[in-house]
């Protein structure tokens, strides 16, 4: 049923508009659709699509809520600090950290962040050993 299925996630702003201007200055993101006040959906190059979408609820998770997963997690972490997004690190089990970078084992490396609505977000190398599967 669900396997064969795609997965969104939707990202909550408390501010949309300031929301929008993190998503394009530290992210380098567009929307693709707007709907004023309300969403903006974006789609990576990949194929990948989101939203970001206003509620008063924003910032409240305090878990990851979105990853990108990119083919070099410390050329990334570099061109996002250069854009001043700051990264956070997190006492995870197992888990050794190289400066803002972690390397999890077979689960490759991750690095998070929080935008402007105080998300946590993620980008990692993917799932290394995902080919098994």
């Amino acid at each position: 049923m669900l396997d064969k299925a795609t997965v969104t996630a939707n990202i909550p702003a408390a501010d949309l508009g300031r929301a929008r201007a993190f998503y394009a200055d530290k992210l380098g993101l567009s929307p693709v659709q707007e709907m004023e006040g309300v969403m903006c959906v974006y789609r990576t190059a990949a194929g990948s699509v989101f939203s970001v979408y206003q509620t008063e609820y924003a910032g409240q998770a305090g878990h990851t809520i979105a990853q990108w997963h990119v083919a070099d997690v410390e050329a990334t972490v570099r061109d996002l600090k250069a854009k001043d997004v700051t990264f956070e690190h997190y006492d995870l089990p197992g888990v050794e950290w190289d400066n803002d970078v972690a390397s999890m084992g077979g689960m490759g490396k991750a690095a998070w962040f929080k935008d402007s609505e105080n998300n946590v977000l993620c980008i990692d190398d993917g799932f290394p050993d995902q080919s098994a599967s």
